[in-house]
């Protein structure tokens, strides 16, 4: 629901500040296909969170969207939104002919690295390990592949409207989609020291 807010906000925010629609229908398709697909399968795999068995349970009425889950997807749908619309942004100031391919791709991308980074509601990623859940690190790197081919792969850019990005607009939209795990690993940092959330 975060990630996938995060295409709400860009689309409903995006004319707001003189931009065009950012999406087409087939990217949103393609987004929620992709991202919801392979890696909601692979959170099936994953280990249980350590001392999960020491946590007092929650009560039976308890709001599945309590300990901060409602302020989690709200900021985190704003804040793919903002560096969506940001990127537009500065694309379309510049007059470069591939600034939706850069929208699509940092929507698709920085669901990947939210996948990664919500794999435990409190443990840092870099604590639980990126390979300590094969298939889930198998189904980012495989829907990646897939968002690089329908960018690069000739035959897939009228189907997708997608340009060919330069090396140096792909490797931006990759780092701004990476500030989503960085975001979030700041979130859970503040978790577990208690800054952030009733328990």
């Amino acid at each position: 629901m975060s990630s996938n807010s995060g295409e709400i906000w860009t689309l409903l925010l995006a004319p707001f500040f003189g931009l065009p629609i950012p999406l087409l229908p087939i990217h949103i398709l393609w987004i929620n296909l992709v991202t919801d697909g392979l890696p909601g399968l692979a959170f099936s795999a994953e280990p249980a969170e350590r001392g999960v068995m020491q946590r007092p349970p929650r009560p039976p009425d308890e709001s599945i969207f309590a300990h901060g889950m409602w302020q989690h997807i709200l900021w985190v749908g704003l804040f793919v939104g903002a560096l969506s619309i940001g990127t537009q942004a500065w694309a379309w100031a510049r007059g470069v002919e591939y600034w939706q391919t850069m929208v699509f791709t940092v929507l698709t991308v920085s669901q990947l690295f939210h996948s990664l980074a919500v794999r435990s509601e409190r443990e840092s990623l870099f604590s639980i390990g990126l390979t300590s859940n094969p298939a889930m690190l198998g189904a980012v790197l495989l829907t990646l592949a897939l968002q690089l081919m329908v960018i690069y792969v000739p035959a897939f850019n009228p189907i997708f409207h997608t340009r060919p990005l330069p090396l140096p607009e792909l490797l931006a939209c990759l780092g701004l989609s990476a500030l989503v795990l960085v975001a979030v690993e700041i979130e859970k940092w503040l978790v577990r020291r208690g800054r952030l959330y009733a328990s």
